[in-house]
């Protein structure tokens, strides 16, 4: 199956425009996508009263992709102690579990920032994580280009195959060494996982820019490329059942209306969504 979504439910002023909903925003947004990206699990652990809640405003076969808390790939620059990661992976776990309950769980992404690059001591710390999830579907992404260089990108992607990462394909910009390029190689024997980031290559690096994080993902997709990845997608198809594709590029809030053309070009049309609410004069 082929899942098409958006990372986050609530910055996404198309959906909620077109429809005058009552609803709260995940339940409206599962009307019209069967998957999304959980980003709020990378600024907190979030408690299972809570996905308890999300798991209730969507269908059955509705899935949550779950960002990686901050602490866990180093975003956050903080040294901690192997007790205090471990304390805080028990916690994270714990919340998850409603969604592992209910068969909701698509996988956890694990997106390392743009100074993780490949060194020793960045394997010992994936093979850690790795050990610390065993039998957690995780995603491994990237934001450093030092892992794909020359030799490296096929060992790279034979250490995701051995520890069962799933490879996070990205479509970026190829602004230097804080950006990967498209590898459209599966690694793991389930699933695969697309993230688009838009192509915005001027914004993608922060060099000292006030509105940076706001223009980072301002990209619309031309027909054309998304045709590309049409090509892309049915490869991958030969390799896994389940693809999950997440659309990022919502600066300019993009991601919406690029996430429906993708789903038209391959001839999607989902079932088992929430139903559309109608409006009072419809």
């Amino acid at each position: 199956m082929i899942r098409i979504g958006l990372t986050g439910w609530g910055d996404h002023p198309a959906i909620h425009s077109l429809e005058k909903s009552t609803r709260n925003k995940l339940a409206t947004y599962a009307s019209h996508f069967p998957t999304v990206e959980v980003d709020s699990a990378f600024y907190s652990i979030i408690s299972p009263h809570q996905y308890s809640k999300w798991i209730e405003q969507t269908p059955s076969t509705f899935t949550f992709v779950v960002k990686a808390f901050q602490a866990f790939t180093g975003h956050d620059r903080k040294t901690y102690t192997r007790k205090e990661i471990k304390e805080m992976i028990k916690n994270y776990k714990d919340g998850i579990q409603p969604l592992i309950d209910k068969n909701q769980l698509q996988c956890l992404l694990f997106q390392f920032p743009p100074w993780f690059d490949a060194s020793k001591a960045h394997v010992q710390k994936l093979k850690f994580l790795r050990q610390q999830f065993e039998g957690y579907p995780l995603a491994l992404e990237f934001r450093n280009r030092s892992w794909f260089e020359g030799n490296l990108e096929h060992e790279t992607l034979r250490f995701m195959y051995d520890y069962q990462w799933i490879h996070s394909i990205c479509d970026e910009p190829q602004a230097g060494k804080g950006s990967v390029p498209i590898i459209n190689t599966t690694t793991h024997p389930d699933q695969a996982i697309i993230r688009f980031h838009g192509r915005n290559v001027h914004g993608w690096n922060n060099n000292g820019q006030s509105n940076w994080r706001s223009v980072r993902f301002l990209y619309n997709y031309s027909e054309n490329e998304l045709k590309e990845w049409c090509t892309r997608i049915h490869h991958l198809e030969k390799e896994v059942n389940d693809i999950t594709i997440l659309f990022n590029n919502n600066s300019g809030g993009d991601a919406y209306h690029n996430a429906k053309q993708l789903i038209d070009l391959l001839d999607i049309e989902y079932d088992q969504l929430n139903p559309k609410q109608i409006g009072l004069f419809d």
